[in-house]
């Protein structure tokens, strides 16, 4: 394991020192790899903590030019990168933050040829992606693989996010066994509501690799922002779930 060196310790002095994660753990940070499905309103917000908190390599995926209506809540994004690459912009924004860490840009969404290979890379998976059909595809890949999987969503003012940890947990599938009807591309948010929720996704993610705190195993977090309503749900492992089914046989 490759250790701190003197500037990581100046770095990061702050943090080394809450209860159950000090210097052991910031070397599992440095040394750990986390997958970002999609760097936006969500995303950006994850990666940017990660990087900020030392994660040693982000695998960061997300396709496409920064348009003017990312900049209201993809904080990576910048007015001059506007028609640019949204994934040269995330890679810029995050260097100057953090040039200690590694980034390997995809300049792609997740997808059926790309899903095992990224997944495969990582330790840890945080979705942020608008789109059930990735985030169904990240449940699936991550179940087989193995790895645990951070879901975080967001509607309106409203958010959640749960830890799915393979053969541990419940998975995507167990809660959404298909696609809400009601569901659609574009829907109303706040980027503050997008970085509530990434917030709380990347200590998500930080606990699992330090090994500190209580996950949100077997829990869903629920928000509304609106009235500052916080719930936690207990959730189990749905009867027939085709997912959780494969994982059990190999």
């Amino acid at each position: 394991m490759e250790k701190l060196t003197k500037e990581e310790l100046s770095i990061y002095e702050w943090q080394l020192d809450v209860p159950g994660h000090g210097k052991e753990g910031q070397e599992r940070l440095k040394n750990s790899t986390v997958l970002v499905s999609r760097c936006g309103g969500l995303g950006s917000v994850v990666a940017y903590e990660l990087a900020a908190a030392g994660v040693g390599t982000l695998v960061l995926a997300h396709a496409g030019n920064v348009k003017p209506s990312d900049l209201n809540r993809q904080l990576l994004m910048t007015h001059d990168w506007l028609g640019k690459p949204r994934i040269e912009s995330v890679e810029r924004r995050l260097r100057e933050l953090n040039p200690n860490i590694n980034i390997i840009g995809v300049p792609e969404n997740i997808n059926e040829d790309n899903v095992a290979n990224l997944v495969g890379m990582a330790d840890v998976v945080v979705d942020g992606a608008p789109l059930f059909e990735e985030r169904f595809l990240m449940n699936r890949e991550a179940v087989r693989q193995g790895k645990p999987l951070v879901d975080c969503a967001m509607y309106e003012l409203e958010a959640q996010i749960t830890t799915i940890v393979p053969g541990e947990t419940a998975c995507l599938s167990c809660l959404y066994p298909a696609q809400p009807a009601a569901w659609q591309r574009r829907f109303p948010v706040f980027g503050a509501v997008s970085g509530t929720v990434a917030c709380l996704g990347a200590m998500e993610a930080i606990k699992l690799i330090s090994g500190f705190g209580e996950a949100l195993k077997n829990r869903l977090l629920t928000m509304d922002l609106r009235t500052m309503t916080f719930n936690t749900i207990n959730i189990q492992t749905r009867k027939g779930c085709e997912i959780c089914q494969e994982q059990q046989v190999s």
